[in-house]
């Protein structure tokens, strides 16, 4: 019975409830963060660490010693061309050194950095300049043309263009020209642009002050994401939030130490890479091995070769690399942290990936977290001790989640699910240029915190475990009954010839939806009827009936987002399509 009490017992913390603090062993729930910038942080780690290597980049490396005067020689050059305070500058660049040592200089010249993906559209860069209202832009060579498209239209001022050789050694360059080099088309010579060696001559040139005062407070970025409710907002996040980020993630992992290494493929632009693969590594004096895009050969060529002692990704990288062929004899034992985000990962492929780390002799198990751009990126994760299946784990030091009705701030007990919000010092300032929106989701409670509240269904237990169950937008609804894809999902990947699937909601006459799942099959499996029924048998077994698929499409490929993710909505998209008779 004193047992039981014990469980029961509510922790709190300034009124917050806070059970899990029992099981935070020697993590500490509480941190005392500096009161500086971004760069200002990876500076003190210069200090302390100036010969430690800083980031490695297709066998370039550079310590940190010459990559803060790297982000000086930048930020100086951004000052020459004409860049001020508070001034937005949009990154459109891979994981490659340009892309990092613009975003610290422009971090430290007190101006805003833009994150976007150099794949977007010329639309979608088109609306992520105007909405950003950015004086100036980065990008490829390769990638020239879309931003001279757009430029007229949006009063783009300066536009710095870089390549993937500017970064390589004598030797690498060679190569790249003659492999990927000859098939960018060259740049007009007429062209308005600083080319990146004349960008930085001109930083050299330069004479005056290059630093601006900033708070920890002050915007610092902006990351574009879906939101809560699936529109494309810019989220504004300071200082403050990446910092405070970082020494959580420091603290609750119990093994990022200094001089070790990440291998950060996850990109740039996204709260995953930017805030745990870039910014949490160097604060660390870890060193980052930069990949500038995801070719899975590639990784595992770089995995096996550089032996880094974390890596990071969304669940469908850890499910592409268990079957990748070469990653048979491949030894392990250098990891000391793996962590899946980005994205829900199911029980089943959690077991495949523990299995499949622990026969190439890794002595750590896959660690989920979870976490939005709202807040960055990771806000919870499994502890290292008392990991509980199914769970995404504790919150990260000074946040604290609660578990509330829907549409309300009252907050539900235990075991009853709900929506999930946060407070802590990760979460965002707000949304850029849409007050109302920050408002339905930034909401004063009671107790006197604003809360985040995040569009995801979850729960907690009572010993302060978190459990996601699915995005509010992305649930079913079915005659009335509740059905979230994710578990759906769980159980299809369970089935023996199932890769990966996907489930979304389709109309239906009297059900108003019904549930389709598609379905990718391993390797050695052929699509057929007899396979499609093995799967419906298989779901009956774990499926309420009404929640069923009413139908099962066997694919060869499941289509991705930009960041990995299985893209549901381009298969709610392409089906709306199929039954509109357009497609």
């Amino acid at each position: 019975m004193n047992e039981l009490n014990e469980l029961k017992q509510e922790y709190r913390v300034n009124g917050i409830r806070a059970p899990w603090l029992k099981n935070y062993g020697d993590v500490p729930h509480t941190l005392t963060y500096p009161d500086c910038t971004m760069v200002e942080l990876i500076e003190e780690a210069a200090q302390r660490y100036p010969k430690h290597c800083a980031y490695e980049f297709m066998g370039r490396k550079r310590n940190y010693s010459q990559f803060i005067s790297e982000i000086i020689l930048c930020a100086k050059s951004l000052r020459a061309i004409g860049i001020r305070k508070n001034d937005v500058v949009t990154i459109a660049l891979p994981n490659c050194p340009q892309g990092i040592i613009m975003f610290y200089a422009v971090n430290m010249m007190g101006a805003v950095a833009n994150m976007i993906h150099p794949l977007s559209s010329e639309g979608e860069i088109a609306f992520y300049l105007k909405d950003s209202k950015s004086v100036c832009a980065i990008t490829l060579d390769q990638f020239y043309d879309k931003f001279a498209a757009v430029r007229g239209k949006v009063k783009l001022k300066k536009l710095i263009i870089t390549s993937i050789k500017d970064a390589l050694n004598t030797a690498m360059k060679i190569g790249y020209e003659v492999t990927q080099g000859r098939k960018i088309q060259k740049l007009p010579k007429n062209a308005d642009i600083y080319h990146w060696k004349d960008f930085l001559d001109e930083g050299r040139r330069f004479i005056g002050q290059y630093r601006a005062k900033q708070k920890a407070d002050d915007v610092s970025a902006i990351l574009y994401s879906g939101g809560t409710t699936g529109t494309t907002k810019g989220i504004l996040l300071s200082n403050r939030n990446f910092n405070a980020l970082a020494l959580q993630v420091g603290a609750m992992s119990q093994v990022i130490e200094p001089g070790n290494a990440m291998l950060a493929v996850m990109p740039i632009f996204h709260g995953f890479g930017l805030g745990i693969g870039i910014h949490t590594v160097l604060a660390h004096g870890c060193r980052a091995i930069l990949l500038p895009r995801l070719v899975l050969k590639e990784y595992a060529k770089v995995l096996k070769r550089k032996r880094p002692n974390y890596i990071a990704g969304v669940p469908t990288l850890f499910e592409a690399l268990l079957r990748l062929d070469g990653m048979q004899k491949a030894d392990l034992s250098c990891l000391r942290g793996v962590f899946s985000g980005g994205d829900s990962l199911s029980m089943e492929l959690k077991k495949r990936i523990d299995t499949f780390l622990k026969e190439h002799k890794c002595k750590v198990e896959v660690r989920e977290g979870y976490g939005l751009t709202e807040c960055v990126t990771a806000s919870a994760i499994n502890p290292y001790n008392v990991p509980k299946a199914g769970s995404i784990g504790f919150p990260l030091p000074d946040t604290y989640y609660k578990i509330c009705k829907v549409g309300t701030t009252e907050e539900v007990p235990y075991g009853t699910e709900g929506e999930i919000c946060l407070t802590g010092p990760t979460v965002m300032i707000g949304y850029n240029n849409q007050p109302q929106e920050t408002k339905n989701v930034l909401r004063k409670h009671p107790d006197g915190y604003t809360w985040l509240h995040t569009g995801d269904l979850g729960k907690m237990d009572e010993e302060g475990y978190l459990y996601f169950s699915q995005r509010l937008k992305r649930m079913i609804i079915s005659s009335g009954y509740n059905i979230y894809p994710s578990q759906l999902e769980n159980v299809i990947d369970a089935h023996e010839a199932v890769q990966m699937s996907c489930c979304i909601g389709i109309p239906h006459p009297y059900k108003i939806q019904a549930v389709k799942a598609f379905v990718m099959l391993k390797p050695g499996y052929e699509k057929s009827e007899a396979i499609k029924q093995s799967i419906l048998e298989h779901c009956k077994k774990h499926i309420a009936k009404y929640a069923l698929p009413t139908e099962i499409e066997i694919r060869d490929e499941l289509p991705k987002t930009l960041v990995g993710k299985v893209a549901y909505r381009i298969l709610e998209e392409e089906e709306a399509r199929k039954r509109a008779g357009k497609g």
